[in-house]
């Protein structure tokens, strides 16, 4: 059940993200819930770096958001999001 979880609150924070940050961007259901995946790790990862969560500690939604709009923007400079 964890898992099913993961992937619908990784859909919805990839969609929040995508909506955020307008674009014309590839990818459908799949890469939008990669997208959110991907941004709650990094969330994670930057919340605990800077002293936000404590070690072992899972990012909220607000940080995954902004994890996402990272990889996104990030991903745009990089090319792999343009036409």
């Amino acid at each position: 059940m964890h898992f099913i979880a993961v992937i619908v609150i990784g859909f919805f924070v990839g969609l929040l993200a995508r909506f955020l940050m307008p674009g014309r961007d590839r990818g459908g259901v799949i890469l939008t819930t990669l997208l959110g995946i991907v941004g709650a790790i990094l969330g994670t990862f930057l919340g605990q770096t800077f002293g936000f969560y404590a070690p072992g500690e899972s990012a909220g939604f607000l940080m995954s958001i902004i994890g996402a709009l990272v990889i996104l923007f990030l991903g745009r400079r990089l090319g792999a999001g343009s036409e």
